[in-house]
């Protein structure tokens, strides 16, 4: 039996990139995405960086070292996605603290940019307070945060 491959995103420089389908599932009677699957597909993107990264998240998780959890975001809506439509999730990461990093997360259709968003995710420790990053996942977000000069 041939199996289908699984959706990949994939490193490009300072970006991670992740495509995603609208499906009907996704939008609502006039066809249009749903405004919250966007935190989905953005969602998604960034899971699959932090698997890119060799950073097992369940695994720390498991050990009761803590989690990732989003603290802050900023969203602007700018064009909708349609059934059918192909997306493209772009993520990069523009900040690196001890127990935090800024993100910024771009949904395009082609050239168009429909929606992006500017967000804070925090490491938490299981009683859910802020706690420092894992030194080794501090070092492989490194090689994806964007230098100042950059930005």
């Amino acid at each position: 039996m041939k199996m289908p491959a699984f959706p990949d995103g994939v490193i490009d420089g300072t970006r991670h990139l992740y495509g995603v389908r609208v499906y009907y599932e996704d939008t609502d009677l006039s066809g249009i995405t749903y405004h919250a699957n966007y935190l989905r597909w953005f969602e998604r993107a960034r899971s699959d960086l932090l698997r890119l990264l060799e950073i097992d998240q369940r695994a720390a998780i498991e050990a009761g070292e803590g989690a990732y959890a989003v603290s802050e975001m900023n969203i602007k809506y700018l064009r909708p996605a349609k059934l059918d439509d192909d997306v493209l999730i772009e993520t990069r990461c523009t900040q690196m603290r001890a127990a935090s990093c800024r993100m910024h997360q771009i949904a395009r259709r082609g050239d168009e940019v429909l929606c992006e968003a500017s967000l804070r995710v925090g490491f938490v420790a299981p009683d859910g307070r802020p706690t420092r990053q894992p030194e080794k996942w501090r070092n492989a977000f490194a090689t994806v945060t964007e230098p100042m000069e950059t930005r």
